[in-house]
């Protein structure tokens, strides 16, 4: 169920960035293709995002994590890039209109993240290690 929910607030995301950011197209627009196309940006983010992080990580430093702004910029256009072979991607038509897609996404997905919580994942943010004192 979480899955699914993720998967819905990241396609919501998307279809929001192409509407909003000048310089995104969509190549489809019918709503199951920001489905596909969510599944497509997170196996992309789950996959290449930490190898970038690692190779860059002197670039983070050095810019004090600003670069990571770059990275998910490159991201966005690529899973873009990645769907529009499968017939559901978008086109992005340079650099910053990819770095306002990735902020207006990730922006939208911590919203709805936001108002839509997982029982379970309430449940085990209660479930911390708790301290209890007793008074003698």
């Amino acid at each position: 169920m979480r899955f699914l929910l993720r998967l819905i607030v990241n396609a919501i995301a998307l279809y929001a960035a192409v509407q909003i950011v000048p310089g995104v197209h969509p190549q489809s627009g019918h709503w199951y293709a920001y489905l596909w196309l969510a599944l497509i940006f997170g196996i992309v983010n789950a996959l290449l995002r930490p190898l970038l992080k690692l190779l860059t990580c002197p670039l983070i430093i050095l810019t004090l994590g600003l670069f990571t702004l770059v990275i998910n910029a490159a991201m966005f256009a690529f899973a873009g890039w990645v769907g529009a072979r499968f017939g559901v991607g978008f086109t992005v038509d340079g650099f910053w209109a990819a770095l306002g897609g990735s902020i207006i996404t990730s922006l939208v997905a911590v919203l709805l993240g936001l108002f839509v919580r997982d029982k379970d994942e309430d449940k085990d943010k209660r479930s911390g290690f708790r301290v209890i004192v007793k008074d003698d």
